[in-house]
């Protein structure tokens, strides 16, 4: 069970955020703060603790804080964003990390790794890290040494089409597994229950499980039909604005 979350409110610049889907047109800056409040609002009914940072103009993607830290149970990855207009997120959000863990459980990867938060799922105390374009083998080497110094467990997947494993493959607890595209025959997932995710909603393969409930991106029905039959009470948020810039509804948090 999660008591908190982080969040950080997007800034003006989050219209000049990465994309790889400029054809979808740039953020509306004043629609994005609304669907991020209503996901804060979201977040509240799930019964936690929500933390909002201020916007920082520094950074256009910094509302997308999960990119920036890992959370276990056991302490606090400090990541080193692969995207070199995100370097220095990490250390935006190093003191609200201060706030809730001691320095001895606040670990970091360090150049030339590279980790973001995107790339990494939790699954108890087993994390499995996608390799990608932002997430690299020394990266991994470093995340997963961490892990086993606490006892985790760490899982490299290799990806090979979407930015974050995240984007296409989340656990949703009680064995059950949101899969997508390349991940529905990988066999590092044979042994999870697998809702699979068609290719016209792949997008909303990026649910986050919190409390018990689901939170599902607004506008794909047969996502949200197919948690719903699996049993789990489902929250929706438009996402619509962060999708513009490769942004889900996980990234938009640290949640512990």
């Amino acid at each position: 069970m999660f008591k908190n979350v982080i969040v950080r409110t997007p800034c003006p610049a989050v219209i000049n955020g990465i994309t790889s889907a400029p054809e979808l047109g740039k953020p509306n800056y004043e629609k994005a703060l609304r669907q991020h409040e209503a996901y804060i609002e979201a977040l509240k009914k799930c019964g936690v603790t929500v933390t909002v940072l201020p916007a920082d103009d520094d950074f256009p993607d910094s509302c997308f804080v999960e990119d920036a830290a890992v959370i276990t149970r056991c302490g606090t990855v400090i990541t080193n964003p692969g995207a070199s207009s995100r370097k220095g997120e990490q250390d935006r959000i190093l003191p609200t990390i201060r706030s809730f863990f001691p320095e001895e459980s606040i670990a970091r990867i360090e150049s030339p790794g590279t980790l973001e938060g995107g790339d990494v799922m939790m699954v108890g105390d087993r994390f499995y890290v996608g390799r990608s374009a932002r997430t690299n083998a020394e990266g991994i080497r470093q995340f997963k040494a961490i892990l086993a110094g606490w006892g985790l467990k760490g899982i490299e997947v290799p990806l090979k089409k979407v930015l974050h494993l995240k984007t296409g493959v989340n656990y949703i607890e009680q064995g059950n597994l949101l899969v997508s595209g390349e991940f529905i025959e990988n066999p590092l997932f044979s042994d999870f229950h697998k809702i699979l995710i068609p290719e016209e909603e792949a997008y909303a393969a990026n649910c986050i499980w919190v409390n018990g409930t689901v939170i599902v991106p607004e506008g794909y029905p047969a996502v949200r039909q197919a948690i719903e039959k699996a049993g789990y009470p489902v929250l929706t948020v438009d996402t619509s604005e962060f999708r513009k810039i490769d942004g889900g509804l996980s990234c938009l948090s640290l949640r512990f």
